[in-house]
């Protein structure tokens, strides 16, 4: 007598059942779904775009192409800081002496063309000077095992001190040829004003994001701030990547100081005071865990204008002290850190 096999129908499955792929909202949706590492950044854009709206609502001419061309031209040089910041947080490290290192860049500066050093000299000699002093900073780090926040404070004062040894007061640039570089500017469509530090500064950001996203050391850079122990066994080149974020943060340290010398045409000892917090402030709106291992360079950027955008509101206002600045900023930055803890909770 044949025997018959009970059918067991699983759920999901039949004639009728939706296929694999789920029905057509369901796959729309899972195709909008935001990967989680972007979430701090789609944030900061948000914020962008508020700041943006309410602007424009309560303001003439906020949203006129002239305020956000200015927004690049004023803030260039902390852009520059931010992007080298960005390589050494997302290692898991900090950089407190970017501030002073552009101090002691802007002040060599005005020091060399004050003396009759050629500009052709003193531009790449400035720029140099944040490289070594970088240099030095991550082989404390890295050969001697020194903490990042001590190295770097180290760091700090280091520079600080030698720009008060350097130039006791200010010193004015009036080299004709660093004038001339200085004020060059072209216009697109008319409009839109461009000049030579916001061009050098998106030249820096699109090195940066080539660096972290196209090549083995932006891959080691993320391996490092994810697992340092697991970027060793993987056998990818830690040590001389942790030396070289510091390097490329001098570096951009140095080259920020030389863009706020043509942004202010001067060398004063007391450039750049607290500006590594800007800088980090910046880096961390724009998406990149203090832990390190997440985060985009443009998260950077646009963490940068949220800051410069805030700072023009409170222009635009004329009634509020500039210190309700510094308020909005920490209350940003204050949300953006627990907004980064809980992203990490769910994670894990």
């Amino acid at each position: 007598m044949a025997t018959t096999t009970p059918q067991h129908t699983v759920e999901g499955s039949g004639p009728g059942a939706p296929r694999p792929g789920g029905s057509g909202p369901a796959r729309i949706a899972r195709r909008l779904r935001i990967d989680r590492r972007y979430l701090p950044v789609v944030g900061t854009f948000v914020v962008l775009a508020l700041i943006l709206a309410i602007g424009g609502v309560r303001y003439d001419n906020f949203l006129s192409v002239g305020v956000l061309a200015n927004l690049f031209i004023n803030n260039s040089f902390l852009i520059v800081l931010a992007v080298g910041m960005t390589f050494v947080i997302l290692t898991g490290g900090i950089d407190l002496s970017v501030g002073a290192v552009l101090a002691l860049s802007a002040v060599s500066a005005a020091y060399l063309i004050d003396a009759g050093v050629p500009v052709a000299v003193v531009l790449p000699a400035v720029v140099l000077i944040g490289s070594i002093i970088g240099l030095l900073i991550g082989l404390m780090v890295h050969v001697f095992e020194v903490q990042p926040f001590i190295a770097t404070l180290a760091g700090m004062f280091f520079a600080r001190g030698l720009c008060f040894v350097i130039a006791p007061e200010s010193i004015p640039i009036t080299d004709e040829t660093f004038v001339a570089i200085a004020g060059w500017d072209t216009w697109i469509a008319g409009q839109w004003r461009m000049t030579t530090s916001v061009i050098v500064a998106l030249v820096v950001i699109g090195i940066a994001f080539y660096l972290l996203h196209f090549t083995q050391f932006g891959r080691t850079v993320y391996a490092i701030g994810g697992s340092e122990q697991s970027a060793r066994l993987m056998g990818l080149p830690v040590a001389r990547t942790k030396v070289l974020v510091y390097v490329i943060s001098g570096t951009c340290a140095g080259l920020g100081g030389l863009l706020f010398a043509m942004y202010s045409r001067s060398g004063y000892s007391l450039t750049g005071v607290a500006m590594e917090l800007d800088a980090i402030a910046a880096v961390v709106i724009g998406g990149t865990l203090l832990t390190g291992g997440t985060g985009f360079v443009l998260g950077s950027v646009l963490g940068v204008l949220v800051l410069g955008l805030i700072q023009t509101i409170i222009t635009y206002e004329g009634t509020l002290s500039s210190w309700w600045t510094k308020i909005f900023i920490g209350v940003l930055l204050l949300v953006f850190v627990v907004l980064q803890r809980v992203l990490s909770l769910r994670k894990t």
